[in-house]
């Protein structure tokens, strides 16, 4: 192993007691092979982390307990087998868990440079939302220019980053949103329609604004009853992509509107995909998104900044749902936004 300086044997990191984020003394953890050891800067706060807190959401086998899915840092220390990086380079990388400490092992395929306009708190809001993006949006939709989108939960973090990505590949986006004020954001952002989910009715006026022939792609992380109306606004040959169920993991939908209209239902999760995969979406994210940030026509959207000390604070304000983009832990010092 290399390393820049002498290690200490513990760290703080925010753990999980009894459903709740406390801060605590915990041993430093050595990369294995293949991995590196960063210093964490700052850390992306995510609704799985939520999920996880509750024990809805247990890591893979073998991954650490701390939470925390995507960091932002520099590396002090390469595992065997390492090529490609080297200590002391600053990079942002996404992780199956560990985020919310003062230092945590990353596989070094996982890991990207930090964009050279991007501070450490910018940064660590991008992996987790970036390659979920990436992964669903485009390998998975297939998104190409001229498609149409619809983006639920145009406002959390994924609907910021879905937005601005299929904007920037030349989509026509619309988004629901939770309230005029986010939806107002939203169009800020790039979207040609925001619709207030709780006011109208996204099936009626998405229909309307593409003259009744619906959208191409619906990027959905409700699930539930909103299944069987997302199929009502795909055109034919549309994608339907899960990669949340907020409102439930069950659906009741008309299959032959399946058939009649060509329709493919697909869907993924990230954190139990192996590295390769996770690699393979780190390279396409460096070719094909990396140019649009370094022109700063794709950039990550911070709502609020929280200490590590605060990560309950952090969890507290995602959970209420009243939050434009992403929230972020300030692990050490950031540089800025």
């Amino acid at each position: 192993m290399k390393k820049t300086a002498a290690l200490p044997e513990t760290m703080q990191a925010a753990i999980i007691r009894d459903q709740k984020l406390v801060l605590a003394e915990v041993p430093l953890p050595l990369p294995k092979a293949g991995e590196v050891l960063v210093r964490v800067r700052a850390a992306g706060v995510n609704r799985p982390d939520l999920l996880q807190r509750r024990g809805l959401y247990p890591p893979p086998e073998g991954v650490t307990d701390i939470p925390g899915l995507e960091i932002s840092g520099d590396v002090i220390l390469t595992g065997s087998g390492v090529s490609g990086l080297k200590t002391g380079q600053k990079i942002c990388a996404l992780v199956s868990g560990g985020g919310y400490a003062e230092y945590c092992t990353v596989p070094a395929a996982q890991c990207l440079p930090l964009p050279k306009n991007l501070g450490w708190l910018a940064a660590a809001g991008i992996p987790e939302t970036f390659f979920t993006v990436w992964t669903n949006l485009f390998d998975r939709g297939r998104l190409t220019k001229g498609d149409r989108v619809l983006i639920h939960g145009g406002a959390s973090g994924i609907g910021t980053t879905a937005l601005q990505m299929a904007k920037a590949f030349g989509a026509k986006v619309y988004v629901t949103a939770g309230s005029d004020s986010k939806c107002a954001a939203c169009l800020k952002l790039g979207a040609m329609r925001a619709i207030n989910y709780k006011t109208q009715d996204f099936v009626t006026e998405v229909l309307r604004e593409t003259d009744g022939k619906g959208v191409d792609i619906v990027l959905d992380m409700v699930g539930g009853d909103y299944i069987a109306r997302n199929l009502k606004v795909l055109a034919p040959e549309g994608r339907h992509v899960s990669i949340a169920m907020q409102h439930g993991r069950t659906a009741e939908i008309d299959i032959f509107q399946i058939m009649s209209k060509r329709l493919v239902l697909t869907g993924s999760t990230l954190r139990p995909q192996p590295t390769a995969a996770k690699g393979k979406i780190a390279k396409a994210l460096k070719k094909n998104v990396w140019p649009f940030i370094a022109r700063k026509r794709i950039t990550p959207v911070i709502d609020r900044i929280y200490s590590l000390a605060e990560a309950q604070a952090a969890h507290d304000y995602l959970e209420v749902g009243q939050h434009f983009g992403k929230v972020i832990l300030r692990v050490n010092t950031a540089e800025k936004l």
